[in-house]
């Protein structure tokens, strides 16, 4: 399954940051963020439960730039 999130982000290095965190989160097989589209796309992997992936992700996405935002 794949789904795209609307994103706030400062700066591209920001968004790479958010990228690396949700590609190492457990559930997700792949991720593209857009820095000028402000959008997060995510493949999931098969049989998870994605609002529990996203929580995970938004976590670790503040671990690496607290200031971003991730709309779930």
């Amino acid at each position: 399954m794949q789904k795209t999130y609307k994103i706030d982000v400062d700066c591209a290095n920001c968004a790479l940051k958010m990228e690396d965190a949700t590609k190492k989160t457990e559930g997700v097989k792949d991720c593209i963020v857009n820095f000028m589209a402000l959008k997060m796309k995510v493949e999931f992997e098969e049989g998870v439960d994605h609002k529990e992936v996203m929580e995970k992700v938004r976590e670790n996405c503040k671990k690496v730039e607290d200031d971003c935002e991730v709309f779930l």
